[in-house]
């Protein structure tokens, strides 16, 4: 099976950028990364990918639409022939036509296990603030497909880490940080493989389960 090629969307540090650049190199994952984009020129997630010899580059969304911002995204795609896309704490809006084009082939990691504490306006330390203030006692992390709406594309994989009664926000953001590593991973190899199948909502492992039965409980 030939390599995928994948692009990688930041706007931070990118550690589950180096997550996905680490099980690359460790043959877990059968995929390439043509392209690391940000949002942001200070996100040290470009100089991750730099260290790599990835290529890589900040595209200023200042005075853009999501739109036209998604418009010179697609554009990148279509050059690359990119194959998936991976939001990976990437904290802009795409377009619905960029999502349609590349339907199922784009998923996410969020720190929260959706659909608690998701949405515009939840990200990064503010969703654990939320979790905390919300006295939840489990909280996570999930990577789904991306739809046109925020946090609302079907479920890929999802892990949940215990909330003790005196965790702080950073405290928590940096236990579900693990876990985000681990099914980012988990998700992109099976997304590289043609591992999954998106039958209405639910997201299931081809191979795994007779699809034809599912399909027929659904």
């Amino acid at each position: 099976m030939s390599l995928k090629k994948i692009a990688v969307l930041i706007s931070g540090g990118g550690t589950n950028l180096q997550a996905i650049i680490d099980a690359i190199l460790e043959k877990k994952i059968n995929a390439d990364i043509k392209i690391v984009i940000s949002n942001r020129e200070d996100a040290y997630g470009l100089v991750r990918a730099q260290k790599h010899g990835i290529k890589n580059m900040f595209i200023s969304s200042k005075n853009l639409t999501d739109e036209e911002y998604s418009k010179k995204l697609l554009e990148i795609f279509k050059q690359e022939e990119i194959d998936f896309v991976v939001l990976a704490g990437f904290l802009k809006i795409l377009s619905k036509d960029l999502v349609m084009q590349y339907k199922n082939k784009i998923i996410n990691i969020h720190p929260s296990l959706i659909p608690s504490f998701c949405g515009r306006g939840y990200y990064g330390i503010k969703v654990h603030e939320k979790a905390i203030e919300y006295g939840v006692k489990v909280s996570g992390a999930t990577v789904h497909f991306v739809d046109e709406t925020a946090d609302t594309g079907p479920i890929i994989e999802q892990k949940a880490v215990d909330v003790d009664d005196f965790d702080s926000p950073n405290f928590l953001q940096q236990k579900v940080l693990e876990i985000e590593h681990e099914i980012l991973v988990s998700s992109l190899e099976k997304l590289c493989n043609d591992e999954l199948v998106v039958i209405g909502r639910r997201v299931i492992k081809r191979g795994g389960k007779d699809e034809k039965s599912i399909d027929k409980r659904l």
